[in-house]
């Protein structure tokens, strides 16, 4: 199949928001361009929509000097790839989130579970059950209730 600058706008709209698979399919459309036979004007084409096309997608960066895809191709590499390389840490940041919230949630519940055996025996007041978990004197009285139901 032959490689025309009109394939190499699908790959790029194809890579959908994966900033590496974009830098990819950006590279395929700079050899495409380079073997044009009118290799400046689609140059410019191409680079024209690209700018926009990353502006749809909300990339955060900075092309006001791209004016080439050709020319200007290591400064284009280097916003993909600093936008990759802030997907990554957003992506840990989010995971690391994720597990302290579940963590947090686990722990609530491992305290729920020791209240609520605490309480079986029926001898410690609210107050010292609160004390011995770290859990408001009403979150104790809200189980307390929920046992009795």
């Amino acid at each position: 199949m032959r490689q025309t600058p009109l394939s190499g706008v699908f790959s790029v709209e194809n890579a959908g928001h994966s900033w590496k698979a974009l830098q990819q399919a950006v590279d395929r459309v700079v050899a495409i361009i380079q073997s044009d036979p009118n290799k400046d004007r689609t140059d410019r084409i191409i680079t024209r929509w690209l700018k926009r096309h990353l502006q749809q997608l909300g990339a955060e960066v900075h092309l006001d000097q791209l004016n080439s895809l050709v020319e200007d191709r290591d400064m284009l590499a280097e916003n993909l790839e600093n936008l990759v390389k802030k997907e990554r840490l957003e992506g840990r940041q989010e995971g690391h989130q994720k597990g302290r919230q579940e963590g947090d949630w686990r722990a609530l519940e491992e305290k729920r579970k020791t209240v609520r055996h605490l309480l079986s025996f029926g001898v410690l007041s609210n107050d010292q059950i609160a004390a011995a978990t770290g859990l408001s004197v009403d979150e104790i009285v809200k189980l307390r209730i929920e046992d009795k139901h």
